[in-house]
């Protein structure tokens, strides 16, 4: 079993990405943060919540609301869609939530599951990295906890997905959302795959996918999921919609499925291209995912939610 932190964002991506960790039998699922950035935690805290009740095959978990705040924060027309995931019948049939939000915010509960984790812990992060930017300011000896941080955000082309008054277009929205937060946590010693916007180019949503889904409504996992992602329409980050945390998830247990390279990056602060991740030589080492069995991607996820319920 492989100790997982979660800390995610709470749009459609993350929650399915949650849903996919509650059924990997590798999974020790130790905790769960959920930031306020491409999702409102108004709707994503409980969706979190209800998705662990109804399909966490008795996971002992809490889910942990951050107070961090953003820099730049993500379009609220995107942020819309964790209210509608929270509203699904099939998730509110049974009536509220078992699982328990924690007592703490949640950097401070990250801290709290690294420590008494039994050994070390993966970081699984699909939204911005302030919550464990944080955490490092408060106690830097996590380091020491944490096996491998799996981070979705940046790109390491010149061409980002933040199309924002006096921005240069060269940052992804998770970078974007609080840039200094990625340099505390590029500057600090751990171990770090990253999947950037071009690490997703065979995984993405179209027609063919959700049909196949839709297909599939008979298993209620793969029916949240079809409804999920009929919220999803390719306005979102500017381009055709891929699966980018789903993809960080994924590739977090079974990196059989993707290719990566090894790169140095570092990250711009401040400016016209705040956000912006780049190749250096004098960046820190980073493991890019570069390619994706697709029809191995897929079939994985159909493998993890066909299962009973």
């Amino acid at each position: 079993m492989k100790n997982v932190y979660f800390d995610h964002d709470g749009n459609v991506d993350d929650l399915v990405s949650l849903l996919l960790l509650l059924q990997m039998p590798e999974v020790n699922l130790i905790g769960v943060g959920v930031i306020d950035a491409d999702g409102y935690i108004e709707g994503s805290v409980p969706a979190s919540r209800k998705i662990i009740t109804r399909f966490g095959n008795g996971a002992q978990v809490s889910v942990a609301a951050s107070n961090s705040r953003a820099v730049h924060q993500f379009p609220k027309e995107w942020r819309l869609s964790s209210f509608s995931f929270d509203a699904f019948p099939l998730l509110n049939e049974h009536g509220g939530p078992t699982t328990p939000l924690a007592e703490k915010p949640a950097h401070l509960d990250m801290i709290d599951k690294l420590k008494q984790a039994d050994g070390k812990t993966d970081l699984v992060m699909t939204g911005p990295l302030t919550d464990l930017a944080r955490a490092l300011e408060v106690d830097p000896t996590i380091v020491d906890n944490i096996q491998r941080l799996y981070r979705m955000g940046g790109t390491m082309r010149t061409e980002g997905n933040v199309l924002e008054p006096k921005h240069d277009g060269t940052a992804e929205w998770n970078a974007y959302w609080d840039p200094e937060a990625v340099k505390t946590v590029f500057d600090a010693d751990i171990d770090i795959q990253m999947v950037g916007l071009e690490s997703t180019n065979q995984v993405p949503l179209k027609a063919d996918v959700q049909q196949h889904w839709a297909s599939l409504r008979r298993y209620p996992m793969m029916d949240l999921i079809g409804q999920g992602y009929a919220l999803v329409s390719s306005y979102e980050a500017n381009s055709t919609y891929y699966l980018w945390d789903v993809l960080t998830t994924v590739a977090s247990q079974y990196p059989d499925l993707i290719q990566s390279k090894d790169i140095h990056g570092d990250v711009l602060t401040t400016g016209a291209g705040a956000g912006r991740t780049f190749e250096t030589d004098n960046g820190r080492l980073i493991n890019l995912v570069t390619e994706v069995d697709g029809q191995a991607f897929y079939d994985k996820f159909d493998e993890l939610l066909t299962q009973g319920h």
